[in-house]
């Protein structure tokens, strides 16, 4: 046996640890939904209304598509958490720190949404390109993410993506070599996650971690182009990037 096959074997059989014999779907979802969100807000990884908006995505994720999309979750909110708190200090002095009380509603739906509704769209519509497209906006949702907060992290300047002028790192539109490497690792492990937990086929795989870099690009593109300008605000920033590499991910298919 391939390793790759052996390790996805192995990963599916722990995943279904998830789903007992005779239980009822819906009902399986709301229990590894609330255990989720328990531990979420304990580890202030989102905020009392981030916690409620995070259940409603964690549920229409597992009851649409199952415990390999709840596993792509899973490891985009470890992969946002521990990214968000690293170089915590340098990024209060930038002004750029996340609330200690984690992430708001509005920034869970602005982030994830996209992914609900695509794996919503795959339960009621049977079409297999919806699951690929929850895929890569989870991706890239954890690209965006990683990428500026290590960019921000590992340094105090950063290049704006459409003039490449030098700017203040956490500024909108303002890239680095650091937070953009920091991105596409974060995609290729959501990626691979989604392989191993079954939820896409190897060949998706490419496919949706070159939607989820192309979501990022845009993110910071429309960060740069109307956030800076108070056009859009952060939250709608997040949502149109995700839209994106959903989008991309379809057209690719």
């Amino acid at each position: 046996m391939a390793p790759a096959k052996g390790m996805r074997e192995l990963t599916q059989t722990a995943l279904m640890v998830l789903v007992t014999d005779g239980a009822h779907p819906l009902w399986v979802a709301g229990v590894v939904t609330l255990a989720f969100t328990v531990l979420a807000r304990w580890v202030r990884g989102v905020s009392f209304s981030g916690a409620i908006a995070g259940a409603a995505i964690c549920f229409l994720l597992y009851s649409g598509i199952g415990a390999g999309a709840f596993a792509a979750l899973v490891s985009l909110f470890a992969l946002t958490w521990t990214s968000t708190r690293f170089g915590y200090r340098r990024k209060q002095k930038l002004g750029t720190a996340q609330n200690r009380e984690g992430r708001t509603a509005s920034q869970v739906l602005a982030n994830l949404s996209v992914s609900a509704v695509c794996a919503t769209l795959s339960a009621t519509t049977g079409r297999t390109v919806f699951v690929l497209a929850t895929a890569a906006a989870l991706a890239e949702a954890a690209a965006d993410t990683v990428s500026s907060e290590l960019g921000q992290a590992g340094s105090e300047k950063a290049r704006l993506i459409t003039t490449w002028q030098e700017v203040p790192a956490g500024t909108d539109g303002g890239v680095s070599v650091a937070g953009t490497a920091a991105g596409i690792v974060a995609a290729i492990l959501i990626g691979t996650v989604t392989f191993l937990a079954g939820l896409t086929p190897v060949r998706w795989v490419g496919i949706l971690v070159a939607a989820a870099i192309l979501g990022m690009v845009a993110d910071s593109y429309l960060g740069a182009l109307l956030e800076r300008r108070k056009l859009l605000n952060n939250d709608w920033v997040n949502f149109l990037g995700t839209l994106v590499a959903a989008g991309a991910a379809m057209l690719l298919a």
